[in-house]
């Protein structure tokens, strides 16, 4: 049963091939390969991200493995995510075995139920991470038919433009951000609650996107310049406080919501 996103029967446009550098190696691949390498396999059990390919569901980490030769235990799943994507293949999110329920979201405390800008979920597992935000937006370019020219990689807080992609002779470039959590990431660091309240770190990412989304509009006039933002009350708060500033500079601001549907404005 697939839970989020999914784009099936979509005309769009992909990259035929991609070159990316993972742990220090430089590699190439094409949607061609990976259809090749997953031909006849059996698919895994799928607990939650997957993509399409020859008209069978696949769990990520097992697509992207058997296309690149790389062992799952050296890569993330939204790294997979975000390549796949990238090669006009369509992924899911929150795909649950067809034999298995899905799974019920743990309870929040009491102290945190009225607070809409707290996640209810573990926070490894968050969608809001800047992490699933990116994937989330590539997977839905790529459906919208645009090319994606290239993705940084957030897990080693690669420089530079998150998200650079083209369409109908436009190309747009996206600072992405994600929403705080209670938690630290680090998992040395589970359990420890962090002294800065997510509102309040909340305004600081925000400001930075700005400065980014500023910066690329003086580097590159031609391009719009956008902003990608996790839907919450928090950043809705920020943008519409922003907006008339925005708007002059021309820079848009993009949400994705939990589904990884994508709005504009």
């Amino acid at each position: 049963m697939i839970g989020r996103r999914t784009f099936l029967g979509m005309q769009r446009e992909y990259r035929s091939s991609i070159q990316f550098t993972l742990n220090g190696r430089h590699l190439s691949l094409s949607r061609e390969i990976v259809e090749q390498r997953l031909s006849g396999v059996v698919p895994e059990v799928i607990r939650k991200h997957a993509v399409h390919v020859n008209d069978t569901w696949f769990p990520v980490v097992q697509a992207f493995e058997a296309a690149t030769g790389i062992p799952r235990a050296e890569f993330m799943s939204h790294t997979a995510r975000r390549h796949l994507a990238a090669l006009g293949l369509d992924v899911a999110g929150q795909v649950a075995p067809r034999s298995a329920p899905a799974p019920s979201p743990p309870s929040a405390p009491a102290s945190q139920a009225a607070d809409p800008d707290v996640s209810r979920t573990d926070p490894f597992e968050e969608w809001h991470t800047e992490a699933n935000v990116q994937a989330a937006l590539v997977t839905a370019l790529a459906a919208e038919g645009w090319r994606i020219l290239s993705v940084a990689n957030t897990a080693t807080k690669e420089h530079g433009v998150d998200v650079i992609a083209s369409r109908d002779a436009q190309t747009v470039g996206v600072e992405v951000k994600g929403f705080p959590s209670r938690s630290y990431a680090d998992p040395a660091r589970a359990g420890e609650a962090k002294r800065t309240s997510p509102s309040t770190q909340a305004g600081h990412w925000y400001a930075q996107a700005v400065l980014a989304a500023m910066r690329l509009r003086g580097k590159e006039p031609t391009w719009r310049s956008v902003i990608a933002l996790p839907d919450f009350p928090r950043y809705r708060e920020l943008h519409s406080q922003t907006t008339g500033s925005l708007t002059a500079a021309e820079i848009e601001v993009w949400w994705l919501d939990q589904s990884g549907a994508l709005y504009r404005g």
